[in-house]
């Protein structure tokens, strides 16, 4: 079996570049005529001008803080999606909330490249440890997996000792998931005694691989790689078995811009990751991630063509991802607004013991055990994840605008 997915993974990068500029007009041009959001956002702009890469440039970004006001003026969608309900397949709500359309295409958001990369093949089991509650996550490589011709057990996230089991039932040999998760089900099974020695392959998202837990898989026996991918937009990139950066996905247009601006920095410099993909159903055009990347020199060495960055090397903005969710400003404020006692807040994010953990310091005075616990319950309810509260002074902390604090080693 060929080491690659098909030949669009060997392709000339300048025949690549014009295939996807040659698809771009059209696809412009059928949003601005059938999507009202889009026709508002690029009223100015001339789908006949995206001939390169400058062109491109010249149309404004889309922010996830744009899309948000339009779906709350306009819902769902706020008028970017293509298409009626019957072509959705399904609908998702990711934390915000933004709203998200599938589409009904076999592997929708353009996984069964990256999950051939990392190794897998058809005829495997995969052990999908992904959300399937409310946000694509969970169904994401679900699709791609079975668009591979791999059969998937939705295992999903919790229920530790119950997937244990399932894994020790049907010997999957696929991990995918959170990077943290899969070290939590290892451990917890070191623990009842139970060998998860099926596993040889995973590739794992939503969260920080940090080198010592690539490491620690690889020792035991578990070719780990990563992919990077968003609720909106699908795998945008993914590692091939070498490691050596990510490949940019087929389908989707990655820049790298000034952050805060749509201007394309110079190629090796790190900016914000800009992508624009192509979807019939849910197309973006120019789409903020809000992530820092930068754009690496050269061809990997495994031989797929495709432009290489270096991952994902934080945020442009305060959100930060924890334990595979997004945390945003705007939550951490809903906080502050549920409780009059509350001075300023500061959600501080660390590992511990391979996990993370988040801490948020709170200004009160004066209060007790019961408010703390009061706090700890809300920090939950607006996150999705479980955290602890610290009570500090009213006025001791930093008075420097910063309400999330991501104080993780990426370099370790």
């Amino acid at each position: 079996m060929s080491d690659y997915y098909d030949d669009r993974d060997l392709q000339d990068p300048d025949a690549r570049e014009r295939r996807l500029f040659a698809r771009l007009p059209a696809l412009v041009a059928k949003a601005k005529e059938c999507a009202p959001g889009w026709a508002l956002h690029l009223k100015d702009n001339d789908p006949a001008s995206l001939i390169d890469r400058q062109g491109l440039a010249k149309f404004p970004i889309l922010r996830k803080t744009d899309l948000f006001a339009s779906q709350q003026a306009s819902p769902p969608f706020g008028g970017f999606v293509v298409g009626q309900p019957a072509d959705y397949g399904r609908v998702f709500m990711s934390p915000g909330p933004i709203w998200e359309p599938q589409g009904l295409a076999a592997d929708p958001w353009r996984g069964a490249r990256a999950l051939y990369a990392a190794g897998l093949r058809p005829g495997d089991i995969v052990h999908n440890a992904f959300s399937y509650h409310l946000t694509p996550g969970g169904f994401i490589l679900d699709e791609s997996a079975r668009a591979l011709g791999c059969a998937v057990f939705p295992a999903g996230v919790g229920n530790t000792e119950t997937q244990i089991e399932a894994i020790a039932a049907l010997r999957p040999c696929v991990y995918v998931g959170t990077p943290d998760y899969l070290k939590l089900l290892l451990d917890k099974a070191d623990e009842m005694g139970v060998s998860l020695d099926s596993f040889k392959k995973a590739l794992v998202s939503g969260g920080a691989l940090f080198p010592a837990l690539r490491e620690a898989y690889q020792g035991r026996g578990i070719a780990t790689s990563q992919c990077y991918a968003t609720a909106d937009l699908g795998i945008i990139a993914y590692e091939s078995l070498g490691h050596e950066g990510m490949l940019v996905n087929e389908d989707v247009i990655v820049e790298i811009v000034r952050p805060g601006t749509g201007d394309p920095v110079t190629p090796g410099e790190v900016g914000e990751l800009v992508v624009t993909c192509f979807s019939d159903i849910y197309p973006l055009i120019r789409f903020a991630t809000g992530d820092l990347s930068a754009i690496l020199p050269g061809q990997s060495s495994c031989g797929r063509t495709a432009m290489r960055i270096k991952g994902w090397m934080g945020r442009a903005d305060q959100r930060t991802k924890i334990k595979g969710m997004f945390v945003d400003p705007a939550q951490m404020d809903s906080l502050v607004k549920r409780f009059d006692a509350l001075g300023k807040v500061r959600l501080e994010v660390s590992r511990q013991q391979d996990q993370d953990v988040m801490v948020l310091k709170a200004e009160a005075d004066g209060k007790d055990d019961a408010f703390v616990m009061e706090l700890t319950v809300a920090l939950r309810e607006v996150t999705k994840i479980g955290g602890s509260v610290q009570l500090v002074p009213l006025g001791s902390l930093p008075n420097d605008g910063k309400v999330i604090a991501d104080e993780r080693d990426y370099s370790t």
